[in-house]
């Protein structure tokens, strides 16, 4: 008997051992079609899908089956289309697929009431579906596509708080901008504007960044004067000749980039800037600073290389937190003594300039540890 009951309990484990075999196939024979990656595990209960840099030329099917997904990023693959079934993540917050090749986005997504992140710069898009403009967006990162022109129908996005519209061939944009008035962040960089709508003065909560470098701009609509809470303006590689007396109300500036421009004058007004840390006014055709420039007291880094500048006003010896000064390429025959004076100067640099002789007293300053090139 025992022997009997021996010789079944073998044939069972000879039966478990070739199920447990052909069940280890099925399973492998079910996943291996699929992306050997970490997305696999938890499948129905996963709410961030990260399939970045997979070489996809196709978002698979699989994916789909994922009904609870808040996050999914899709950068770096080879995808030139979303899938129409891409509404079935219901739950979906923030969607990223950048550096593709997409050259469109299904309807559907605007069935896709919970988004809140979209970022699909750097692929090939020309028009973006009109359902887009309706939904409930904080961030919009539609950059780097040739577009051409955004439609009026961008003021429906009224929730949006960072709008990224850098590279995209705008040659304009729309009045129905100002109309975004929880915008933080505008970044319309890289692109052939010629000038700005006057509601951009609406956008009275951008607070973080207006960047606008790049572009074609002379002038700026006297509206921008309301953009009090403005921390920093980019307003580099344009056409400007001069700036206008408003801009001293954007008193929140801390950081005003301006070069690359052909500005020979800054406006007084600059000095009641008083919380402004940086100016960047390099390759400029500036022949003065204007004696306001003192009342910038917050200043830390001020770079006007490669001016025309024969003097420093003495009103600047009262930038007792400066730390950078590059005076490089000008037309400085003298360096004033308050130079030496300024408590937290940590480099300063006199390269082709016009100096004749250097002040026996930079040795002073590069003895307490500041960086001084001649």
């Amino acid at each position: 008997m025992r022997e009997e009951s021996a010789s079944k309990s073998d044939m069972r484990e000879t039966q478990d051992s070739a199920k447990n075999t052909q069940d280890t196939k099925e399973r492998k024979e079910t996943v291996k079609d699929e992306p050997q990656s970490p997305w696999r595990t938890q499948r129905m209960n996963v709410d961030h899908l990260d399939a970045t840099h997979q070489e996809l030329a196709a978002v698979p099917e699989s994916f789909r089956d994922y009904a609870h997904l808040k996050t999914v990023r899709l950068d770096g693959n080879q995808l030139t289309s979303l899938p129409a079934w891409i509404d079935q993540w219901h739950d979906l917050e923030a969607l990223h697929v950048d550096h593709n090749a997409l050259e469109s986005l299904p309807e559907s997504i605007g069935h896709l009431t919970a988004l809140m992140h979209l970022s699909v710069h750097h692929n090939r898009i020309t028009h973006f579906p009109d359902l887009l403009w309706k939904i409930p967006l904080r961030v919009l990162v539609i950059g780097d596509n040739p577009v051409g022109m955004l439609p009026d129908a961008i003021a429906n996005l009224t929730s949006l708080r960072e709008l990224y519209i850098h590279n995209m061939n705008l040659t304009s944009l729309p009045e129905t901008l100002g109309n975004l008035r929880d915008l933080r962040t505008l970044d319309a960089a890289h692109n052939a504007l010629t000038e700005l709508p006057e509601s951009i003065g609406n956008l009275t909560s951008l607070r973080y960044f207006l960047y606008l470098s790049n572009n074609r701009l002379s002038t700026l609509p006297d509206s921008m004067g309301n953009l009090k809470q403005l921390k920093y303006l980019n307003l580099t590689d344009n056409r400007f000749t001069s700036l206008p007396p408003w801009l001293g109300q954007i008193t929140s500036l801390r950081e005003l980039r301006l070069y690359n421009n052909q500005i020979a004058a800054l406006p007084e007004s600059i000095g009641q800037l008083t919380k402004l840390r940086e100016l960047y006014l390099n390759n400029n055709y500036l022949t003065v600073l204007p004696e306001s420039i003192g009342s910038c007291v917050a200043l830390t880094h001020l770079d006007v290389r490669n001016n025309r500048l024969v003097a420093l006003p003495d009103s600047m010896s009262r930038l007792q937190h400066l730390t950078f000064l590059d005076l490089r390429a000008n037309r400085l025959t003298m360096l004033p003594s308050w130079v030496r004076d300024l408590p937290k100067l940590q480099k300063l640099d006199l390269r082709w300039t016009k100096l004749a002789t250097y002040p026996a007293w930079l040795e002073e300053l590069e003895a307490r540890g500041c960086l001084v090139y001649r």
